[in-house]
């Protein structure tokens, strides 16, 4: 009698591999802001409806998780800047943008407690930081600059600096209303002044 083939366990199509990735880490962001270091990779696992196993499949170590958590906040920032560029006016776009650089600040913080426990501390993984924000902040205000709306004498970097002293600060709960007045009054600053037209002396 002829034995039956035993068919072949089918992979899971790559996509779902990358759906949980991507539920892992956003759980973990939302578990890190809420419950600090303390929160359990379980719990994690949990608020993204995947198993333990796949949560380890994916980030071996808690440093992994803690690391692409921030990365990706960084990454979408990026991102962010490209596609405002393309869809807004040079001010509007910088200000959206900046305002988003505020969200960040704010996840950073609450991830504050998490990111102490990377080893080592979390200095390696924010020294990249600003040289990868450098593009996107520089390429928003040349766009400025290009049609004239911006001055073009600014660093553009002093505008994240300034935004994130008043992180630094915080001096209340509302630190972020703060920060959305700091980013309206940098926008001020940055508009170019009109050009006076000379006129002629007459004879």
């Amino acid at each position: 009698m002829q034995q039956k083939s035993i068919p072949k366990p089918t992979r899971r199509p790559r996509a779902d591999g990358e759906r949980n990735r991507a539920r892992l880490v956003a759980a973990a962001k939302g578990a890190f802001a809420r419950d600090g270091a303390a929160v359990s990779l379980e719990q994690i696992a949990r608020d993204a409806d995947v198993s333990i196993a796949t949560l380890y499949r994916h980030f071996p170590t808690r440093d992994e998780l803690i690391s692409e958590v921030y990365q990706q906040e960084v990454t979408t920032l990026i991102e962010a800047a490209n596609q405002l560029i393309s869809r807004r006016e040079p001010s509007a776009a910088l200000r959206e943008w900046l305002m988003l650089f505020v969200d960040f600040l704010d996840t950073k913080h609450g991830m504050a407690e998490a990111m102490d426990t990377l080893i080592g501390g979390p200095e390696p993984l924010y020294s990249k930081t600003p040289h990868r924000l450098d593009v996107p902040v520089k390429a928003l205000v040349a766009g400025g600059v290009e049609a004239g709306v911006f001055r073009d004498d600014i660093e553009p970097h002093d505008l994240l600096r300034a935004l994130a002293g008043v992180a630094h600060v915080r001096p209340s709960k509302s630190w972020k209303r703060s920060a959305g007045r700091m980013v309206d009054l940098l926008l001020s600053g940055l508009q170019a002044k009109p050009k006076v037209k000379a006129v002629a002396q007459r004879a």
